[in-house]
């Protein structure tokens, strides 16, 4: 049975109707026209899903639509509007993409990690991104671009 549900995506208020226990992800992509997050495994442990919720990074793919009701969505399209957020950033200096499919997840998850931790440690970075997935093997560049956007954002 389908529910109306309202929450705000990159700063937009949006309202959809779909099943409650939707995955946030469909809404998003299917409903709502994104292109990211993207769809990777569909049980939350790769990250290619992640968006903020209310801040927090959060797997989209795990998390029903009827969860994100009166939230503040942000993608990695709304992370950095007027120019690139800081990881965004680094990730470009760092060339970091390779097929780019799972930056998403890296980015979304290091960004809401670097807002509330400011001077990380290489543990700290190392754990924040534990459980994400690159089938590339870019993980040094991806440490290298969040320890560059963490100077940054320090400054």
């Amino acid at each position: 049975m389908s529910k109306r549900f309202t929450f705000s995506v990159d700063g937009k208020d949006r309202t959809v109707e779909a099943d409650p226990e939707t995955p946030l992800l469909y809404v998003l992509r299917d409903d709502l026209n994104f292109s990211n997050p993207h769809f990777g495994c569909g049980q939350g442990q790769c990250g290619a899903c992640t968006v903020h919720v209310d801040g927090e990074a959060t797997r989209s793919c795990v998390l029903p639509v009827e969860a994100a009701e009166n939230a503040r969505i942000v993608t990695l399209t709304g992370l950095g509007t007027e120019k690139p957020h800081p990881v965004q950033q680094a990730f470009i200096d760092e060339q970091v993409p390779a097929c780019g499919y799972c930056v998403n997840g890296w980015v979304m998850t290091a960004a809401a990690f670097l807002d509330r931790t400011s001077k990380p440690s290489d543990a700290q970075i190392r754990d924040a991104l534990s459980g994400l997935k690159c089938r590339c093997g870019t993980h040094m560049a991806i440490l290298r671009a969040v320890k560059r956007a963490a100077q940054a954002m320090a400054r």
